[in-house]
């Protein structure tokens, strides 16, 4: 009986997989998930799946009950129909499910076909982490093995010629019962630094930060599947850059014209003082309309990124949200070959999906 729970348990997990993948897209694109999320867990609503349960009620006849013919239906033949009186049959429902954050970063990697991320920095600190796999014959009840433990008393009333297969009774002595322990593994503790940077000029929308706020949750749950130790820091500007709380850079009302060399700079300035790339692995991302006020900034910031930030980033990330002008800063960013630089446009909802898989196909 324990063992057929387990499987079911298993099996159900599999199919909330699969239909949190099939759905993955819309997910992405679901502010309302980010709300859902917990300190470790993130709840999702999955459709369309029933949990299989007793239900008590009133006899309503049916097979085994009266008479009744091989094949008929259990239950009563009556189906509701749509009147202002109250209704008597079930409904299709929404289920809460609740998956781990390296659960979804997991189902993210796979669905998008993200590579791995190679942490670079030969300084990490090695810790160790605690791992229930092996056995042995003593320990406490709480951590006794089942199926081991039954495969050892099985075994040995096979070969002492008790076991009687028209009776199968078996019943575990104290040398047949087996427990889980553990074993202690090295574990890298690798620093990883987050820059996120946006435009808070008169031209960015509610909507468009919006935008940026689901594209940030996907890139944290990745990177954090791959970094114990994730520090974020967030940096707004306008004509001027300031750093400034996760509350107020997706709060901040926007103001103001567009330097966007003033952010860079600023990020590099905290580089510098705050976080050796020797020992970090840094990655930024920054989102912007494109609006930047003049040719003239468009050319410090590409001289700001092949100086300062792409030689000591693991990766730089621009994305585009919708933008009324003709010239837009993301053409001239196309023009630099590295390839630590990736950029996306994202005008709705439904570009996030292609943003994060070009952001992160990377594996840096």
């Amino acid at each position: 009986m324990f063992l057929s729970i387990e499987q079911d348990a298993s099996r159900f997990r599999q199919i909330v997989r699969g239909q949190i993948r099939r759905n993955l897209r819309k997910y992405m694109s679901n502010g309302e998930l980010i709300g859902r999320q917990g300190k470790d867990l993130v709840s999702i609503p999955v459709p369309q799946i029933e949990l299989p349960h007793f239900r008590f009620g009133d006899s309503q006849g049916g097979v085994g009950q009266g008479e009744g013919d091989v094949g008929a239906p259990i239950g009563s033949s009556q189906q509701g129909h749509g009147n202002d009186a109250a209704g008597d049959q079930p409904g299709a429902h929404i289920l809460e499910v609740e998956l781990t954050l390296q659960e979804l970063a997991q189902i993210l990697g796979e669905e998008l076909e993200l590579p791995r991320i190679q942490p670079k920095g030969k300084n990490n600190v090695q810790e160790e982490v605690t791992r229930y796999t092996a056995i042995r014959r003593v320990g406490p009840e709480s951590l006794r093995h089942f199926k081991r433990t039954y495969r050892e008393a099985l075994k040995r009333q096979l070969a002492s010629g008790s076991y009687d297969p028209r009776n199968p009774m078996i019943i575990p002595i104290r040398a047949d019962k087996r427990y889980r322990s553990w074993t202690t593994h090295p574990w890298p503790e690798n620093n990883a630094v987050v820059f996120y940077m946006m435009d808070v000029s008169g031209s960015m929308t509610q909507q468009k930060k919006e935008l940026v706020r689901l594209t940030a949750f996907w890139i944290d749950t990745w990177l954090q599947a791959h970094y114990r130790n994730l520090i974020t820091r967030y940096i707004v500007h306008d004509a001027a850059a300031q750093e400034v709380d996760a509350h107020t850079f997706y709060h901040l009302r926007e103001s103001g014209g567009t330097r966007i060399s003033s952010a860079y700079e600023l990020c590099s300035r905290i580089i510098h003082t705050d976080y050796d790339p020797n020992d970090w692995n840094l990655y930024a991302f920054h989102f912007s309309d494109g609006e930047n006020y003049s040719e003239a900034d468009d050319a410090r910031c590409l001289a700001l990124l092949r100086a300062s930030l792409l030689p000591v980033m693991n990766l730089f990330c621009y994305g585009q949200v919708k933008s009324a002008m003709g010239r837009q800063f993301i053409h001239p960013l196309k023009r630099v070959l590295d390839d630590k630089l990736a950029t996306a446009t994202i005008e709705e909802d439904d570009d996030i999906f292609a943003a994060i898989k070009a952001f992160l196909g990377k594996g840096r």
